[in-house]
């Protein structure tokens, strides 16, 4: 009995092995729908393949460790230097030994839509989550990359397992715990994308609520980042309580607001 299209079509999600007989005598079907539902699926596999090389990539650091005997390994990222508001968030992630999760990468370079989606798998995967914030007066008292440093290791220090190594995205932090400062880590290696993830997506809901406390300012929208949008709501609406005195144009706002008052 000849198979229905939909029949072919549910075997061939199946099949992963380019070179298998059956995807073979199904490529020498006559029918249009079948053949077109063929060279999707090889498609489809050339892509797992490439995404599985690109996640084993991303392990290359992780395996160092691992061949070390070293197994619960610390990812860890921040975000929110950049933006005029809001906190530094930064998250320290232990993943499962090998663990791939698809897609995952740095916070950047996956789109936004996505975040959420990947940022629920890796709470799903993950052994250790532990989340730092450093606050807009923090920020302002002891300057941002110090910031960024207290927010990283308070991050570790909630981390329900004792990691035994860290991978930071390039900073090193003054821990009694073994690491590796990787620049551009977040793109080279698994446990720092996800923490990259974590951080992103922690702190892009921070800022949509304070969205709702401090409205105009359209947080939510640009996560306190210094957009044409948002600057021409400072001028409009002055400071907020949540904004960075130090950063500018905050810090010439405030500066000749002084002056006008002498």
């Amino acid at each position: 009995m000849t198979q229905t299209i939909k029949e072919i079509k549910e075997e061939l999600a199946q099949l992963t092995d380019l070179n298998s007989d059956r995807l073979k005598e199904l490529s020498l079907d006559k029918r249009r729908g079948v053949l077109a539902a063929v060279k999707q699926r090889q498609n489809q596999i050339l892509a797992e393949i490439a995404e599985n090389d690109r996640l084993e990539q991303m392990l290359s650091f992780e395996r160092m460790l691992y061949a070390q005997d070293i197994h619960y390994i610390a990812g860890i990222d921040e975000v929110g230097r950049g933006p005029l508001a809001g906190p530094v968030v930064a998250a320290a992630v232990i993943l499962p030994e090998n663990c791939k999760i698809p897609h995952l990468n740095d916070s950047k370079q996956i789109p936004k839509k996505h975040h959420e989606e990947i940022f629920e798998k890796i709470q799903q995967e993950a052994l250790a989550i532990g989340i730092g914030f450093c606050s807009p007066e923090t920020i302002d008292e002891i300057n941002i990359y110090q910031a960024s440093r207290q927010a990283m290791m308070q991050a570790v220090a909630l981390l329900e397992i004792s990691p035994e190594h860290l991978l930071i995205d390039a900073m090193k932090l003054d821990l009694p715990i073994e690491q590796t400062s990787i620049i551009k880590g977040d793109a080279k290696s698994l446990s720092i994308a996800a923490a990259s993830i974590v951080a992103k997506v922690t702190r892009d809901r921070l800022m949509a609520n304070y969205d709702k406390q401090y409205p105009g300012y359209y947080f939510a929208k640009n996560a306190g980042y210094g957009t044409a949008q948002h600057l021409a709501s400072l001028n409009s609406l002055g400071i907020s309580p949540i904004h960075r005195k130090t950063f500018e144009p905050i810090k010439s706002m405030i500066e000749k607001s002084a002056e006008e008052m002498i």
